[in-house]
């Protein structure tokens, strides 16, 4: 019984955590959606932004269930991801380059979610509180399939694109240098 004495405060330290982490993106998305070329991009993070509120309502839940004021802890994980992103976003890319490095920043951040969403249901699943475990799952499965979409864009749309980018550019540059040359 002890050692479930001491998962309750871990889960508990756990959604403090990701009501924080849900909270960040939600003032560093516009930009990201703002600075993005592809409209399924745009699309995309815009719904993700929406489902975001529902996230945090969620959580809410998850506190009362347990019996737990509704407070946020700060997330230094998601805090990086975010920092990292937007330092990215200060290089001189455009178009598809620029939306690959969204994606990737939006990705490292549903990443982190994924992971800690999975393991604090592990959690309230262990201590036997089913409610929030599928409070908890529910959510889950949306940042998956965010994540899913973004891939998606990622491998029919954006990659290539900034592929045929780099392609293009190289060959005028080879180009110029060969018209130097003579």
């Amino acid at each position: 019984m002890a050692a479930l004495n001491m998962l309750h405060p871990l889960l508990v330290t756990e959604l403090k955590d990701l009501l924080d982490a849900e909270h960040q993106p939600t003032r560093a998305l516009p930009r990201l959606i703002k600075s993005a070329e592809s409209a399924d991009l745009r699309d995309a993070l815009e719904m993700h932004l929406d489902e975001t509120q529902g996230h945090v309502e969620r959580l809410a839940g998850a506190f009362e269930a347990l019996g737990e004021p509704a407070s946020a802890k700060t997330c230094a994980g998601m805090r990086g991801i975010i920092k990292e992103a937007d330092e990215d976003l200060e290089q001189d890319a455009d178009g598809a380059v620029r939306d690959a490095a969204i994606i990737g920043a939006a990705q490292k951040a549903e990443h982190y979610e994924i992971a800690a969403y999975g393991t604090a249901r592990t959690h309230a699943n262990r201590l036997g509180r089913s409610e929030v475990a599928q409070i908890l799952e529910q959510t889950l499965k949306e940042e998956k399939r965010a994540d899913k979409k973004l891939t998606e864009i990622a491998e029919a749309q954006v990659n290539p694109q900034a592929l045929e980018g780099e392609a293009g550019a190289a060959a005028r540059g080879g180009a110029a240098a060969r018209a130097r040359g003579r």
